[in-house]
């Protein structure tokens, strides 16, 4: 299993709204740091495969995404897609966002809490370990908090992936990109991203014991956590 760059960000993207789907499933990932800034994109053949796509259109989203700044293109030897760094500031949180960052919040409790259950039924020792590493490399980036969010980006999506469920992978990845646009305006103390951890570390015991209950209750409590500190810190919160 792989959690670096889960198979959510190039599934096959509907017929319907491909263009406009195939920038957001990029934006998201890019956002998310799931492709990482100065990252190389996939071939446009493996990725028009991977996704389903046309080359023209996967090439109107990829225009799209580099005048918005999210990439640029090289040409001749080692040329290709690369994701911008650093990459283009983020706007002020809108007064829409503001008004609705509880709704934000309730949705992700709803993904995260079937996640957490559901990965406490199914998860294999494998995904376990996998995430017990991203919980240690956490602890390294206390004081670096866009290396924090990369890793806690990449766990709980790990953790979706951990239910063997792509629908849940991908709500997960939503989630996430939804979250990350709110908690980029709040600070982030040390002490904070500590209090975190330690409910990352809780949670997976009990989902590597099995205890359905018990992981719910703890995702709850973290994500409670989250949203006092957004209720404290956001403006307008």
């Amino acid at each position: 299993m792989t959690i670096t760059l889960p198979e959510a960000v190039f599934a096959p993207v509907r017929s319907q709204t491909a263009f406009e789907e195939t920038v957001e499933r990029l934006g998201t990932a890019i956002k998310l740091g799931l492709l990482a800034p100065g990252s190389r994109l996939p071939a446009e053949r493996e990725l028009c495969a991977r996704l389903g796509i046309a080359r023209s259109t996967l090439r109107q989203a990829l225009t799209a995404l580099s005048q918005s700044g999210h990439v640029f293109a090289t040409r001749g030897r080692g040329g290709g897609t690369f994701v911008s760094d650093p990459l283009p500031p983020s706007d002020p949180p809108s007064p829409r966002m503001l008004a609705q960052w509880r709704d934000t919040c309730d949705r992700r409790l709803a993904v995260e809490l079937g996640v957490a259950v559901l990965a406490a039924e199914r998860a294999d020792s494998g995904a376990l370990d996998a995430l017990d590493v991203l919980v240690t490399t956490l602890e390294g980036t206390l004081e670096d908090f866009v290396a924090y969010r990369q890793a806690d980006i990449r766990l709980h999506v790990g953790l979706a992936e951990a239910t063997r469920s792509t629908g849940l992978v991908r709500a997960m990845t939503e989630a996430q990109g939804a979250m990350t646009d709110l908690i980029a305006y709040i600070a982030h103390p040390p002490q904070v991203l500590a209090s975190s951890n330690a409910q990352h570390r809780r949670l997976l015991a009990a989902v590597r014991e099995g205890d359905a209950m018990r992981a719910a209750s703890v995702m709850s409590e973290h994500l409670h956590g989250t949203e006092h500190i957004l209720a404290g810190l956001l403006p307008g919160g």
